[in-house]
């Protein structure tokens, strides 16, 4: 093994092993001391970095918690994968969307004014579109090795992209607070309001951290598996609430409002699909290099776009049987109880749906396993001393953060919170306008085209002065057609009483007429 003795003069080291697979490492930004490895004087991490990384090293060798996981997975050390951890590629989406988060958001439909036929037309749609930006993002898993947020450094350059990464991470921590708010009220209506909603917020963000804690390995096999559980419960929804569906009511809202509703239900529904995107790679990093990208798309895609339909249309249903069932309307419209006790109302007997209701929380259990993770590795990457500071420190960072906005936000803060998450899924669309441009026009869809070996120098990857600049502008564009409870945008506002939601629409074309001539003009005159 060669040693690239280039440590002194700010730039990354380069190790070069005997097949000629280069891995950049940095050895530059921290306290040092020299070792002789092979003959060559490198130079070792000292101090508590380095106490916490042998640490880290040692509880992977024992426990495979997956230390040094944001480095580029190497060809030669991928295995190859089995039958079972090829469905894996959708199956861990299924764990991760049937939950009780795409259940409350298939009523929107019918707060929005639009029938039951509308709405699953809708939903179905928009989730494959949305789940068809992620399933792109993550055909770059296999081939390059690397984290999405990695992953998009050769699109984004590096400074912008660590604006990306923070995004991320603000994102996912975020909604994981949401899901323990949401599973602690849940469990404590089961409780009867026995059980103290700080204590349920607890156990839910204990648990996921645990999982999240083991790393990718044990990650993919409790989500392989976890779904089944939330689908047979969907199923138990459809069946004793189908009865009660009601097919036949046309949609309340006309004209204008029609359009406002299904633009603004697309928006969110799309959404929640696309919002996978930024995380997509990290679950394929360590696939095999020649592994069919079709296959990922496909796997990615529809399994996050059937399970999420699922969940979906399960509250689709329900909300459409409120005029069979005034009495269930009226226990989802009181504040002091909500979908907790629509749940307990829909299913008999009550002690079997309280049972379902324990379960059916615990899937926010899923949501967080996967938020948690991502984070953590987003954090490892907005800059390079954060990289240094292992992954398990950033795992138990990410609880604290979770629980302490879980807990502040637990009494009035929820549904604040939730807008906030759902503003920042804007730039998701613009994420991908970037990302799949980069790719299609620049590299012409060739990873031969990528120096994989630069993901971590920023003096080779691009300088991001056109993502930069279009991601800026198309901020400016998805606020003016944005709808939200707080705030209806000049352009939204005009389409019906309550405004359609035109954010995404607007943000893609402004983001590809932007982004495109600049990045011919910044190749041009400054080469990558």
């Amino acid at each position: 093994m060669a040693f690239d003795k280039n440590s002194d003069d700010g730039k990354a080291a380069t190790y070069v092993d005997e097949k000629g697979y280069e891995s950049p490492r940095e050895a530059n930004y921290y306290q040092q001391e020299e070792k002789t490895y092979n003959g060559d004087v490198v130079r070792q991490e000292t101090g508590i970095l380095k106490s916490l990384r042998d640490f880290e090293a040692k509880l992977d060798a024992r426990l495979g918690i997956e230390s040094e996981a944001i480095e580029r997975k190497l060809p030669e050390d991928k295995k190859p994968v089995r039958w079972h951890e090829t469905l894996t590629m959708g199956l861990l989406w299924a764990s991760g969307t049937m939950n009780t988060s795409c259940f409350a958001t298939g009523f929107l439909g019918h707060i929005f004014g639009l029938d039951l036929t509308q709405s699953v037309l809708i939903i179905i749609f928009a989730s494959i579109i949305g789940g068809g930006f992620t399933g792109f993002a993550a055909t770059f898993g296999p081939p390059t090795g690397l984290r999405q947020i990695s992953v998009s450094r050769y699109a984004f350059g590096w400074w912008p992209n660590k604006l990306i990464a923070a995004l991320n991470t603000i994102v996912q921590l975020g909604w994981a607070a949401v899901a323990c708010i949401t599973g602690g009220l849940a469990l404590t209506a089961v409780a009867d309001g026995n059980l103290s909603l700080v204590v349920g917020i607890i156990i839910l963000a204990v648990i996921a951290t645990i999982i999240s804690f083991f790393g990718l390995k044990a990650i993919l096999v409790y989500e392989r598996y976890a779904w089944i559980v939330f689908f047979i419960i969907f199923m138990i929804f459809f069946g004793m609430t189908a009865p009660y569906a009601d097919t036949t009511s046309g949609p309340e809202a006309e004209g204008a409002d029609f359009t406002g509703a299904v633009l603004s239900l697309i928006a969110v529904i799309y959404g929640s699909s696309a919002s996978w995107q930024t995380m997509a790679s990290d679950y394929y990093a360590h696939y095999p290099v020649n592994t069919n990208r079709w296959k990922v798309f496909f796997f990615t895609t529809f399994g996050i776009a059937i399970p999420t339909s699922i969940g979906m249309i399960a509250g689709a249903v329900v909300a459409s049987s409120f005029s069979n069932r005034p009495d269930w309307s009226d226990i989802y419209d009181d504040p002091n109880q909500g979908l907790g006790f629509l749940i307990q109302a829909m299913l008999h007997p009550i002690g079997f749906a309280k049972f379902i209701l324990v379960l059916l929380v615990l899937s926010g259990i899923n949501v967080n396993v996967i938020s948690i993770y991502s984070a953590a590795i987003s954090c490892q990457q907005f800059a390079r001393p954060f990289a240094k500071v292992p992954r398990f420190i950033w795992i138990i960072l990410c609880f604290v953060v979770v629980l302490a906005l879980a807990l502040g936000g637990r009494e009035q803060l929820n549904a604040y919170l939730q807008d906030f998450l759902t503003l920042l899924g804007y730039w998701c669309t613009q994420y991908f306008v970037i990302l799949f441009s980069e790719h299609v026009i620049f590299r012409r869809a060739n990873f031969d085209n990528y120096d994989l070996t630069a993901w971590n120098d920023p003096d080779r990857l691009p300088v991001g002065i056109a993502a930069g600049l279009a991601f800026g502008i198309g901020i400016i564009a998805w606020v003016m057609g944005m709808v939200e409870t707080w705030y209806v945008s000049p352009i939204g506002k005009l389409i019906g009483t309550y405004g359609g939601d035109v954010a995404n629409e607007l943000t893609f074309v402004v983001t590809a007429v932007v982004f495109i001539p600049l990045r011919f003009l910044e190749l041009r005159f400054i080469g990558r």
